[in-house]
């Protein structure tokens, strides 16, 4: 099947209410991206020509955070909610003149890969469609395939079943790859004839075949097809997620030294050669190049890294940070919408927020740039190979000079020329005796708990 044959229709009309949220169910992240986000993002893939996303009419933010993924998407509102038949047709509208396979998702199903996918559509290919298949260890309420060889007989949702039909393995993933001109001529033909009084999309089977029509059947791993309706879930498969990636990751030649603790999102990427500590968290929007090293207790996001940096231990770098070649920044440093130059260091208890730290600049321990003025952020500019003592306070707009020193306790608010000496704190001054003489004085006064 070549993807310029595929259309895809995703169902996103659930009303969630497992959940408890004030947000739309398939809006819930995992990895920092949406449910409905991860599947749009595994269509894409697909290159369809046709797309369309069914909402409820309870949740139009599910149609607005669709269109801000993909604008030209088709929104169709299910109203009110009479099962996955029903949705599908409202979807028809946009297969108007289309002539391929169309691939049927669930927004709340987030885990299904290309390759299965793939898979599935493969299946459909030469017949009226194809069903996606999982075998549970427990497959209580999912709907049952029942099957005769290769083809697909029927599906049976388990409220329809009979004992018989309960005993049978393999189980309705929900997922579908149906030919549009089947979708065309049997969705306007189902029935609510059923326990639940739903139009079942999984009726068209039956409908096919009593015209003759074949369908087939696709396998998947549990994991996989997992389903997400409540928090619990929703952990569940946020555990799934970062399992995937953490493998994939180390798989692309990065060292993970435990595994477990590091929390990935769905669009970091990580080079190769890259050391990543224990209890590291990535943000959205991450680019960690080739032989970084990211020390223990560090969070990143939308941030980038360049070959042969360091970051942390007990570092965050918030969106906007850039760390070129060979930077460092050290324990409990916060950066944001900054860019750390070449070889420059900023090891240790300090504030860099909007700045240029120029080339082999050091940054000593303590340093703020003094960014905010309470109605608009300012930048700070330091120069390559400058120096700026510790427990300096830049106040910006400020340029330091290539090669200048801030002496420590400074606080700045002007220039600093190229290669100059800048100073800003109270000029010492020594009273002998004073204290000596102030203990004497107040001797009886001291005050106990």
């Amino acid at each position: 099947m070549s993807p310029s044959s595929t259309a895809v229709v995703i169902l996103a009309a659930g009303h969630g209410t497992r959940m408890k949220s004030a947000t739309p169910k398939v809006l819930h992240e995992i990895g920092g991206r949406s449910m409905l986000a991860h599947v749009m993002a595994t269509a894409a893939r697909f290159a369809p020509k046709r797309l369309a996303v069914v909402i409820g009419d309870q949740a139009p933010e599910v149609g607005d955070a669709a269109r801000r993924i993909r604008p030209d998407v088709a929104v169709a509102v299910q109203a009110p909610p009479r099962g996955t038949g029903d949705a599908v047709r409202q979807a028809l509208p946009a297969l108007d003149g289309f002539s391929g396979v169309v691939l049927v998702l669930y927004a709340d199903t987030p885990l299904l890969t290309e390759a299965t996918l793939r898979a599935l559509a493969s299946a459909a290919s030469g017949a009226a469609g194809a069903a996606l298949g999982f075998r549970p260890e427990v497959p209580g309420a999912y709907g049952r395939l029942k099957t005769a060889g290769v083809d697909l007989l029927g599906i049976v949702e388990a409220k329809d079943a009979s004992p018989d039909e309960l005993a049978i393995p393999l189980c309705n993933a929900g997922a579908m790859a149906v030919d549009a001109d089947v979708l065309r001529t049997y969705v306007p033909r189902l029935s609510d004839n059923n326990a639940k009084r739903e139009f079942y999309l999984t009726d068209i089977v039956g409908l096919a075949r009593a015209d003759g029509g074949r369908f087939a059947v696709a396998e998947a791993d549990e994991a996989e097809v997992m389903g997400v309706n409540s928090r619990v879930e929703l952990a569940e498969a946020e555990r799934v997620f970062q399992r995937r990636r953490r493998r994939e990751a180390m798989e692309n030649g990065a060292t993970l030294i435990d595994p477990d603790t590091v929390y990935f999102s769905a669009d970091t990427e990580i080079g190769a050669d890259v050391v990543i500590e224990p209890h590291v968290y990535f943000g959205p929007k991450t680019r960690i190049a080739g032989g970084v090293r990211i020390c223990a207790f560090s969070h990143v996001e939308g941030a980038s890294a360049e070959t042969g940096s360091v970051i942390g231990p007990f570092a965050r770098l918030r969106p906007g940070a850039e760390l070129k070649a060979k930077a460092r920044v050290g324990n409990f440093v916060e950066v944001k919408k900054a860019v750390i130059g070449e070889g420059a260091k900023v090891n240790h208890l300090t504030y860099i927020g909007d700045a240029d730290i120029g080339a082999r600049a050091n940054i000593g321990a303590g340093t703020i740039t003094c960014n905010y003025d309470g109605f608009s952020k300012h930048r700070t500019e330091i120069g390559p190979d400058a120096f700026i003592g510790s427990n300096s306070a830049l106040v910006a707009p400020v340029r330091i000079g290539r090669g200048a020193y801030v002496g420590s306790g400074s606080v700045i608010t002007k220039p600093v020329e190229d290669g100059a000496l800048a100073v800003a704190r109270g000029r010492q001054a020594e009273i002998k005796g004073w204290a000596d003489k102030f203990r004497a004085a107040n001797s009886g006064k001291k005050a106990h708990d």
